[in-house]
């Protein structure tokens, strides 16, 4: 069926789509939806808006009587990329001039009528809450309880309110009369004042558990922190049993300036023998960096017991941990003071005050009642093993003070309702305010857990998903939910409300529901795009656990279907997870194949016929000595599409960093995700033989390589972009029959897309100069090690150079009966006029950018006037690539750097080119 091509599926500014992402994942940029609840792996926002506006907004090339050729074309393309890359800026995200230009463009290409949006596996709800933006009715759906109130939360409870004043009596007595409240301010303003007005109730009841402290001038403080060494009975019998501390650091701050650690001091009137003490001052390099090594006996070594300094084994730790025979110990004390944190030793008083609340009813009640039979212990072993230690149910990683807090604000949730109700409100209102309360709960058990950790860097305590997995720790802080700092309700319930305020200014209503991808929800005619599962990446179900069960006690009156189970539905989870399975990784394969196959043939369904549906995953092809091969997920997914009657039209990665992550290489880390563009594929499509599939691949996939590289995509991202044109000629087909007549599976599909790339690439050698050639393949086998002499010299002599002229030009280094390449440090940096060598170039390029930048890169530029330059542009793909396979982490990020800097070097270049004398121009650009 013809249709008319969407902007995503043929061309991107994708560095500054990439880079708008890797922004947004930046620490410190400040309030942003994504804080109203934690969710993992979830899509930058920029990306998530980028994608549902390229995919609706219609390609020049596909408007032949308002863009007749291909210049006209390229010039509209340039206009509608100026309108994406200022849409995708953070800054950007409620500028409504901007969201205005850009939905423009929505309604002429859709004809006034842009179509709803559904994402079936809404997650962290990043994909709705963009359509929303961009004036999409939205529609998300998840099996995950916690996903869907996210969901709600963006995109379904704020529009109700939206331009609403705030109902709580401060707001109505403080603020002028006239204070226009727009889109979400008035409901971010209601949420802070009643998070307060809960935190002043809970301290009525249980303010007596957190003390204040004096210094050591008799000065009263409010604590902020309490930190917690664990301890363990010291195995060595000459301690007699006595418990010894388990410490993975002293240092408590390591600023300069004001350096705090704690010190053990041997103390025959203190329990066990032994007390801490807490000192500050100055620390000299060498004991700073023993004092952060604690107690262990070096980095991921056995700890040390301090009585007898003999090792203590992480096997006998465990024993005794799941005997229940750990105890803890109070390190330290930290509090604010006029010029930043203080830090007071540790006082009895406060250690028993807070142990003393182990036996209470209100911790008895949590653990008895919604605590005690959660055990997540894969995702507890998932990175920290902590279960390995006797934390087996989310009641054991809490202390007995957390868990009266956490237990007395899940009380207070429905007392604040009835409030909100009695100033003003409706009940539909103090509702949606009593989810946001829930979720301020739900972050401050983040921060309110035993297994959390104290930052010395930066002095504050860190939540406990800062990744989706629960690593152990031995010390940890306490903190002060009753305070005003990290991790306190006050300081939560404010950054809440104020990323409540970030939502879009809108009032079309968002449709969330709670279903499984494989369930029909009877919608037809929309758009889809969604973010599906990683195979068995991400435990989904396991983790969010820790928050339902908290959510649970405060929204389960609200939302009572949706909160009916104990714990978060797991049997249906699409995900690839073993061990719920008798027959183990075989049959959860079975199992995700079966499931994500049925998933895509509803969203077939669902798509409309003129709008791509857009689909991400998290991908990273695995290297298998020096050959490209795909991963199981990434093959599953590709099935499922295909099978279910889409062909894939386009693959963009899209990238959370803005430079190539060296600790990527040669790993199976989620640097980026790939968004396939899919279309759905006519029934009549036709088959395939082997022999025309690879015939038309070749064909198509050349020109596809050529545009790719022109539009200056970066190396790191070639392979996984040439995916798109090879599985759009595999996908077009019902099926590609091998020779025996058996249907050519994905994973064979993507072998020959691959090879085809290799072969691409590598025959751009032939483009090159002799020397150059000569250069590529003695690095390919030798990068700039030494070789012997005969065989260098055999080399060269079959590529008709010579290894003398080579050395004569500074590209090699031979003496002493061995050659090799000369770093990029050492070649000359003056560029010789006559017969240039590509080879000679790039590296010239590529030391210039490490260390000059652009500005260094362009003065070799500007002075060559002919094609040198791109062709060494071109060498640097081929370099990665080498670099890439034989893991040279270095050596790829230096050639990708020298790619992706490429359009700014010839700007640059241009300017020093195009004013006055070269010489001038220097002297004026680079104070010369």
């Amino acid at each position: 069926m013809p249709y008319k091509k969407k902007l995503i599926e043929v061309a991107l500014p994708l560095e500054a789509i990439n880079n708008a992402c890797a922004y947004e994942k930046m620490p410190g940029i400040g309030p942003h939806p994504r804080g109203i609840h934690l969710w993992w792996a979830r899509r930058p926002l920029a990306a998530a808006r980028a994608v549902i506006w390229a995919s609706l907004v219609d390609d020049p090339s596909s408007l032949p009587k308002e863009f007749p050729t291909e210049e006209a074309q390229n010039r509209e393309r340039e206009r509608l990329f100026g309108i994406l890359e200022q849409l995708v800026k953070w800054e950007n995200s409620n500028n409504q001039d901007v969201l205005n230009a850009a939905k423009a463009e929505i309604m002429k290409s859709t004809n006034g009528k842009p179509p709803p949006l559904l994402d079936p596996f809404a997650g962290g709800g990043a994909i709705p809450l963009e359509a929303q933006r961009l004036g999409l009715e939205a529609h998300a759906s998840d099996l995950n309880p916690v996903a869907v109130m996210i969901n709600k939360a963006m995109i379904e409870l704020p529009p109700k309110f939206v331009n609403q004043r705030p109902v709580n009596p401060k707001a109505r007595t403080d603020l002028a009369d006239d204070k226009t409240w727009t889109g979400t301010q008035g409901l971010a303003e209601d949420v802070r004042y009643y998070g307060e007005w809960m935190k002043k109730k809970a301290f009525e009841m249980i303010g007596h558990l957190y003390p204040k402290v004096k210094d050591e001038n008799g000065k009263e403080h409010t604590v902020i922190a309490w930190i917690w060494a664990r301890t363990v009975a010291s195995p060595n019998p000459i301690a007699r049993g006595a418990h010894v501390p388990l410490v993975s650091s002293f240092m408590l701050s390591t600023k300069k300036g004001n350096k705090a650690w704690v010190e053990i001091v041997d103390d025959p009137s203190a329990k066990d023998g032994w007390r801490f003490e807490v000192k500050t001052g100055i620390l000299p390099k060498q004991l700073e960096e023993s004092k952060m090594l604690g107690t262990k006996a070096g980095k991921a070594k056995d700890f040390i017991c301090h009585l007898t300094n003999s090792p203590i084994q992480r096997s006998y730790i465990q024993s005794e941990g799941k005997a229940g025979r750990l105890s803890k110990r109070l390190m330290a004390m930290v509090v604010v003071g006029t010029s930043g944190r203080i830090y007071i030793s540790p006082c009895q008083f406060h250690q028993d005050m807070a142990i003393s609340e182990d036996d209470s009813p209100d911790v008895r009640f949590a653990q008895e009642t919604f605590l005690s039979g959660n055990t997540p212990t894969r995702a507890m072993i998932t990175g920290g093993v902590c279960s390995a230690y006797g934390l087996k149910t989310w009641g054991h990683i809490f202390t007995s003070r957390q868990l009266v807090a956490l237990t007395t604000f899940s009380s207070l949730v429905a007392e604040a309702q009835e409030q909100i109700v009695a100033d003003g409100g409706s009940k539909d209102y103090a509702q949606t305010i009593g989810v946001y309360l829930a979720f301020a709960i739900d972050r401050t058990a983040d921060f309110s857990t035993s297994i959390s950790r104290w930052a010395a860097t930066n002095e504050k305590a860190m939540n406990l998903f800062s990744k989706q997995a629960i690593p152990m720790t031995w010390d940890y802080p306490e903190v002060n939910v009753m305070a005003d700092s990290v991790g306190s309700f006050t300081t939560i319930t404010d950054f809440i409300a104020r990323c409540i305020a970030t939502l879009p200014i809108i009032g079309e209503q968002g449709f969330v529901i709670q279903q499984d991808a494989q369930t029909d929800n009877g919608l037809r005619n929309i758009m889809v795009s969604t973010d599906p599962p990683y195979y068995d990446n991400i435990g989904y179900a396991d983790l969010s656990d820790f928050f339902y069960v908290w959510l649970r006690q405060s929204l389960k009156e609200i939302y009572p279907q949706l909160f009916f189970t104990m714990l978060v539905p797991k049997a249906e989870e699409l995900v690839a997870t073993p061990y719920r399975f008798k027959d183990g990784r075989s049959e959860a394969r079975g199992f995700f194949e079966k499931g994500m196959a049925q998933a895509f043939r509803l969203i077939n369904a669902y798509a409309r016929d003129d709008v791509p549906t857009t689909v991400y995953y998290g991908y990273k092809q695995s290297d298998n000595e020096g050959e490209r091969t795909s991963s199981t997920g990434w093959e599953t997914m590709l099935s499922a599409i295909i099978h279910a009657g889409f062909t894939i039209t386009g693959t963009w990665p899209m990238r959370s960093e803005q430079a190539y992550r060296a600790i990527s290489m040669n790993t199976n880390a989620l640097a980026s995700s790939i968004v396939l563009v899919c279309r759905k594929r006519p029934a009549d499509a036709p088959n395939s033989s082997r022999r025309d599939f690879i015939n038309t691949l070749k064909r198509e996939l050349r020109p596809a390589l050529q545009k790719l590289q022109a539009s200056n995509i970066a190396p790191v991202d070639l392979a996984q972009s040439a995916i798109g044109p090879g599985m759009g000629v595999y996908s077009r087909f019902s099926n590609v029959l091998e020779a025996d007549g058996t249907p050519m599976g994905v994973r064979a599909a993507l072998q020959i897309i691959n090879q085809e790339l290799d072969l691409y690439i590598t025959e751009q050698d032939d483009e090159l100069d002799r020397d150059s050639r000569f250069c590529v393949v003695l690095y390919t086998q030798y990068a700039f090690n030494n070789v012997k002499f005969g065989e260098a010299d055999v080399l060269a002599r079959a590529m008709n150079t010579s290894v003398e002229k080579l050395a004569a030009r500074k590209i090699l280094q031979a003496q002493k009966g061995v050659v090799r390449l000369l770093g990029r440090g050492e070649i000359p940096e003056k560029i010789e006029s006559h017969e240039q060598i590509i080879w000679l170039l790039a590296q010239q390029l590529t030391h210039a950018i490490e260390k000059d930048g652009i500005v260094g890169a362009a003065k070799i530029v500007a002075n060559i006037l002919t094609s040198e330059p791109e062709q060494a542009k071109t060498l640097a793909y081929r370099l990665f690539t080498i670099a890439e396979r034989k893991g040279w982490a270095q050596e790829a990020f230096a050639y990708n750097s020298l790619v992706i800097s490429w359009p700014d070097v010839q700007s640059k270049a241009a300017d020093l080119q195009g004013h006055g004398s070269r010489a001038e121009q220097l002297h004026l650009d680079f104070g010369g």
